[in-house]
């Protein structure tokens, strides 16, 4: 099974922006919908933003405005764009397919989760 490999996490400060890649995602938004996926500090994973063929994008409350969730098929690869990162942002970032083929927020049970990328936001 392809596993994705997340990348670009990293320690800022409040306000500031950084910009997560996930490669080899297998799943192509042609077909799928994709989506990005964190887990906080003692915190369940959640889910952050998806992207789905249509194309059309969902984001989690906490987050709508200030992420942006995009995709290159050609390169196989799902990007999340993050501004105005907030302290509450802290937590490590993953990728995953949806539980469906249209946008979700839904946590995918029993997925393995991988590595992830590590993101920091101090205060």
């Amino acid at each position: 099974q392809v596993q994705p490999v997340e990348s670009g996490g990293g320690s800022v400060q409040a306000g500031g922006s950084l910009r997560l890649t996930c490669t080899e995602t297998g799943y192509r938004i042609t077909h799928y919908c994709v989506g990005w996926f964190r887990q906080g500090p003692g915190k369940p994973v959640e889910g952050v933003a998806s992207i789905d063929s249509r194309p059309s994008t969902v984001y989690g409350e906490s987050v709508q405005g200030r992420f942006t969730i995009s995709a290159d098929d050609s390169k196989d690869t799902l990007y999340l764009q993050m501004d105005n990162l907030k302290p509450e942002d802290t937590g490590t970032y993953y990728c995953a397919p949806c539980t469906s083929m249209y946008t979700s927020l839904e946590v995918p049970r029993g997925h393995y989760w991988g590595q992830g990328t590590q993101v920091t936001v101090s205060s």
